[in-house]
């Protein structure tokens, strides 16, 4: 079985190498893959250098880290949550971020201040959403559920209303929400990298609690797990890593729905090994995405998040009727 698993994984992280070479090969200008290989080796055409390292290579690295951050997350929240449709956004995340984007922009306060606000509230909304459902000590996941539709209803709102109110930066405003790293520079890199990986790394830890929160609380509890203090974290992680994700890409749907699924199907529901392949899959899912945004109408780009919607509204009608089913059965 773990000789299967490694076969697995191995095919996924070439699929994620190749993923990540064609991303940074393919565009207005195009890069054989020798000439790729040699600037990352430190020679190659000078045009050519500037191109992959301050435009390709932080949007290459950028979009890996934001697939493998949903998905991360997206697996702990449907696991945690005990909810196949669960997403990274399900607790009114992305409400919370567009509210932030959307006062930026309409401030004009540059794209540090875009990201910074989308940050801040995203967090302020998870706050919000954790004390709306906390009774006591304890959490309630189905009260968290309602409180984060409601708070991202209500930000909605908010937001179509300003952009009501100025309409002429309504445009601008729609373009973020639909998702794209076209602006990515090794600043956003440098920032949120960290994030990910730390938030994804501390999630990974509790797989083994997660699995057995699965099969029931009070099982866990007798085996010495402290329930609350593991949903605490999972809930709290996630909701950074998404916010950092949002701040950088914007509004990336279905990644942390569909890619969790896929992996499910492929190594089982264990989240010690379905946590770090999701991550993988999750990566290399969303660099093909946005390598498909920037060539399918090339030399004019289409956000990324229509080409995961693409694939992912199929995906999740096809949950949808086999969900219908299993309740027939």
């Amino acid at each position: 079985m773990k000789i299967k698993y490694s076969v697995y994984f191995i095919i996924t992280l070439i699929i994620l190498l190749a993923s990540l070479m064609l991303s940074a090969s393919v565009g207005a200008a195009k890069i054989p893959l020798k000439e790729l290989i040699n600037i990352l080796l430190g020679s190659g055409n000078p045009t050519n250098r500037m191109i992959l390292m301050q435009l390709r290579l932080p949007r290459v690295v950028e979009t890996a880290i934001v697939g493998m951050g949903l998905s991360v997350t997206g697996t702990f929240f449907q696991g945690l949550l005990r909810n196949p449709m669960a997403d990274p956004y399900v607790l009114g995340i992305s409400s919370g971020a567009a509210l932030g984007a959307t006062i930026a922009i309409i401030l004009g306060i540059g794209l540090f201040g875009l990201q910074f606000a989308a940050f801040l509230t995203a967090l302020i909304t998870i706050y919000a959403v954790y004390m709306l459902s906390k009774k006591g000590t304890k959490v309630s996941m189905a009260t968290m559920l309602l409180a984060g539709i409601a708070i991202s209803a209500f930000m909605s709102s908010l937001i179509s209303l300003m952009m009501l109110l100025h309409h002429d930066q309504m445009s601008q405003i729609v373009f973020w929400t639909m998702g794209g790293f076209s602006l990515i520079t090794w600043s956003e890199v440098f920032y949120t990298t960290p994030v990910i990986i730390v938030g994804s790394t501390i999630l990974y830890i509790y797989s083994r609690d997660l699995n057995a929160i699965i099969t029931g609380e009070e099982i866990a509890e007798h085996l010495g797990i402290d329930t609350e203090k593991v949903k605490k974290v999972i809930l709290i992680v996630g909701s950074i890593i998404t916010a950092s994700s949002v701040s950088a890409g914007g509004i990336i749907g279905f990644v942390g729905l569909i890619i969790p699924h896929i992996s499910r199907l492929i190594v089982g529901s264990d989240n010690r090994v379905l946590v770090p392949y999701s991550a993988i899959t999750g990566a290399a899912f969303l660099v093909l995405a946005d390598t498909l945004s920037r060539i399918v109408l090339a030399p004019a780009e289409i956000p990324v998040g229509i080409i995961t919607a693409a694939f992912g509204g199929p995906f999740f009608l096809y949950l949808l009727i086999k969900n219908k089913k299993s309740e027939v059965v």
